[in-house]
């Protein structure tokens, strides 16, 4: 059996996996919004006034910049992950 050890997770890397996790729900959260809109018999007038054309861009910007923050997020991961290894090994 392996032997767990523990992982020195960067504030940076908690910081990027929070925002992903907010940009993500709140993208969700208004395309649900824009659902329930829709269902109730909004039409496309009605989602050009007031918060609506806010709601509706949310989730065009949101889950792009989403994506790009886990790519962020996989890449720092990786290069911390490399240097700890790097770091352990034993040298001749």
């Amino acid at each position: 059996m392996t032997d767990p050890q523990k992982h020195n997770v960067s504030r940076l890397e908690r910081v990027l996996a929070f925002m992903l996790l907010a940009l993500v729900l709140l993208s969700v959260a208004t395309f649900i919004a824009i659902m329930v809109g829709t269902m109730q018999g909004m039409g496309s007038d009605d989602f050009a006034s007031g918060l609506w054309p806010v709601v509706v861009m949310v989730p065009y910007i949101g889950l792009p910049l989403a994506i790009v923050l886990l790519i962020i997020l996989m890449i720092s991961s990786a290069v911390r992950r490399a240097r700890e290894s790097r770091r352990d090994q034993p040298e001749h």
